[in-house]
């Protein structure tokens, strides 16, 4: 059987689909509003005259090109790609306001590569084991999940724990706006037909991270300077590398893990493994400012993801995000059937494509190395064209969403916004988290309610669950606790030296 995948994978036609699937991906990836959800739909219809395997390896190279091509914006900048290259801008712009730009993008290049690398190895060895395991993920297991997800703003917060705390609400109110997701009653839609659906978190996004970079910019338009970044001589050296491979492989089993989960996704891995990684880290006072660890976290943990949401998806029939759910359509016009039967039936297939995901996540490093100095060129383009540029990919990627104007006024609304944000000292951040997941936090929170006929004792009788809101409480009170002892020693340090 392996060697019939290898005679399937190992042709020069489906060896070409492969590589151009990961470019094409980067390319999608990196523009922002362009997902690799969006991806992988538009480009399904081409492969309804492939064969099973180049059809499907297609579209899953894409989705991982995708993932990682989020990075290349998001470090260059300041604008995701995609909602999971949200976590990066914060180190990995800093890194490239710093002259850092090519350091970033090989730390993001190789986190990407071999975070995806040893998810798909994952997938091969364990997937049945860890795919019964994922089942037991019921309401109260999402919901505790999504609530250590959030408690997360604390160790995002930046400089002001309040501020951050506030930012995070502002987004869990957003969150609620459209249709109850139970009793389907509407709220906060003030009679406007565009608000039924809720307000979509990748406008904001985009608006909060990059249109206000564009409006921040435009103060200083008539300056003719342009970033100072040395693109040949500063890269990432071996001795920087071994710092990093412990956050590497840690937020690697974290992507995993998470991907499995149906409806986490690369967004919430990215921030869980970002705060895992300052929780770690020696260095907590380098995270948003430039920290290494802050751009390979991220990176490692939303790539690993694809190969974790590709568990549930091949072996119980169950998609782990949006992208598998498109895939799920794309196998079943191919006329398989994910589940335990497709190992049994197809086993050259599903070998096949194990091994294309293997061969994806190394092209993604082979062509991410190389493409670094085209993608460095980004910082030589005059300060104005630069601008008008990311404002033009902006409406563009707001508009691409639902073909609607009304998301590029709350994208550009948002830009306003964040550009006051970041005057103020707010940061971006919690806002889009709470926009992720509050969602998830409130229909999981009333299901299990409803399970439990609104008994909270759902929540500390399974372990799962249990364990996750300890987790979750313990994340959101040690920075506070931290705080006061750091004030109370001061205090006292003064006292002393009076």
């Amino acid at each position: 059987m392996l060697a019939e995948a290898f005679s399937n994978l190992f042709q020069v036609d489906v060896l070409l689909i492969c590589a151009l699937g990961v470019i094409g991906g980067i390319a999608i990836g990196a523009l922002p509003g362009l997902t690799a959800t969006m991806g992988v739909a538009l480009l399904l219809p081409l492969t309804f005259g492939m064969s099973h395997v180049s059809g499907i390896l297609l579209l899953i190279c894409i989705y991982f090109g995708a993932i990682y091509g989020g990075s290349i914006s998001a470090i260059l900048l300041r604008t995701p790609g995609t909602p999971a290259a949200a976590v990066t801008t914060l180190d990995g712009f800093a890194m490239a306001k710093e002259g850092n730009a090519k350091k970033a993008l090989m730390i993001s290049t190789l986190s990407s590569g071999i975070g995806g690398f040893i998810s798909v190895i994952i997938l091969i060895f364990l997937a049945p084991v860890m795919a019964g395991w994922a089942l037991q993920f019921s309401a109260p297991e999402s919901f505790a999940l999504a609530f250590f997800g959030l408690s997360i703003i604390t160790s995002i917060a930046g400089g002001s724990l309040v501020k951050g705390l506030i930012t995070g609400v502002v987004g869990l109110i957003i969150a609620t706006v459209g249709i109850d997701p139970v009793s389907g009653i509407t709220r906060f839609t003030f009679g406007n037909v565009q608000l039924l659906g809720g307000l979509s978190f990748i406008p904001i996004m985009i608006g909060l991270f990059a249109a206000s970079e564009v409006f921040k910019t435009m103060e200083s338009i008539h300056m003719r300077d342009v970033m100072k970044v040395t693109v040949s001589k500063i890269g990432l050296k071996w001795q920087e590398f071994k710092m990093i491979l412990a956050t590497i492989l840690r937020s690697t089993g974290i992507g995993t893990f998470i991907g499995m989960i149906p409806g986490a996704g690369g967004d919430v891995a990215a921030f869980v493994s970002y705060n895992e990684a300052k929780r770690f880290s020696k260095r907590k006072e380098e995270f948003g400012k430039g920290s290494m660890a802050g751009v390979a976290a991220p990176e490692s943990s939303n790539s690993a993801t694809t190969g974790g949401a590709m568990i549930p998806l091949l072996t119980l029939g169950i998609p782990g995000d949006a992208v598998t759910a498109v895939l799920l359509g794309a196998f079943m016009v191919q006329g398989l059937q994910p589940g335990p039967l497709l190992f049994q039936n197809n086993g050259d297939v599903v070998y096949s494509l194990f091994l294309g995901m293997l061969l994806s996540n190394m092209l993604i490093i082979v062509f991410g190395l190389i493409g670094i100095r085209y993608f460095i060129k980004i910082l030589a383009i005059p300060k104005e064209y630069l601008t008008l540029s990311i404002l033009v990919l902006c409406v563009i990627g707001a508009y691409a969403l639902n073909n609607n104007f009304f998301d590029v006024w709350v994208m550009l609304i948002s830009g306003v916004i964040g550009y006051f944000m970041q005057r103020y000292g707010y940061p971006l951040s919690p806002v889009i988290l709470a926009l992720i997941l509050g969602p998830m936090a409130e229909s999981n929170l009333r299901r299990a309610l409803t399970m439990s006929d609104g008994s909270l004792s759902i929540f500390f009788t399974r372990p799962i669950a249990a364990t996750l809101i300890i987790l979750a409480i313990l994340t959101l009170f040690l920075p506070i606790v931290r705080s006061m002892l750091k004030n109370r020693k001061n205090k006292k340090d003064s006292t002393v030296s009076t």
